[in-house]
C-alpha cells in the first residue's frame, strides 16, 4: 500500500511525516529548507510510492485563513503545477506546533533541545497526519 505524506509548510522550514506502508503509523521524516521543497519532493517520490499528501491548512481561532494562508496557497499551486497527478488534501492545522511542543516536553527534552524549531515543524507533520490517520479509522 502506498504512503501518505504530510507537510507542515512555513516561511523558513516545512516538517514532513510520512505514514508506514500500511498506513496505520504516522512518524516524522524529517524538516527541510522550505525553499528546497519541491526538489526534495521530486527526489523522495522518485523512490518512495505515495499516493496522497496532505498539506496543513493554517487558520485562526475564527476559522478564517491565517496570515501565512498567502505563502502556503503558493505553495499549493507550485506543488499542483509540479505534481498534477498527486492527490493533495488540505487539512486544518490549528494547534499543531502547540502540540508538539507540549509533546517535546513531555517526552522530557531539555529547554535547549525544544529550541530547535525544524523538530517542533518535524513534530507537527506528524501529529497533523496521526490526527487524520485516526479520523480515518473512525
Amino acid at each position: 500500500m502506498p504512503r501518505i505524506l504530510a507537510i507542515d509548510y512555513g516561511m523558513k522550514r516545512t516538517g514532513l511525516a510520512v505514514t508506514d506502508e500500511l498506513q496505520i503509523i504516522a512518524s516524522g521524516l524529517t524538516t527541510i529548507p522550505s525553499e528546497t521543497a519541491i526538489a526534495f519532493l521530486k527526489d523522495y517520490f522518485s523512490k518512495e510510492n505515495v499516493a496522497k499528501v496532505l498539506i496543513g491548512e493554517p487558520k485562526q481561532m475564527n476559522g478564517q485563513p491565517s496570515e501565512s494562508t498567502p505563502i502556503i496557497e503558493k505553495f499549493v499551486t507550485k506543488f499542483t503545477a509540479t505534481f498534477p497527478e498527486m492527490k493533495i488534501e488540505r487539512v486544518d492545522e490549528r494547534f499543531t506546533s502547540k502540540m508538539a511542543f507540549q509533546t517535546m516536553i513531555d517526552s522530557g527534552l531539555s529547554k535547549k533541545q525544544r529550541q530547535n524549531k525544524g523538530l517542533v515543524d518535524e513534530i507537527a507533520a506528524t501529529i497533523l497526519l496521526q490526527d487524520y490517520l485516526t479520523r480515518k479509522m473512525i
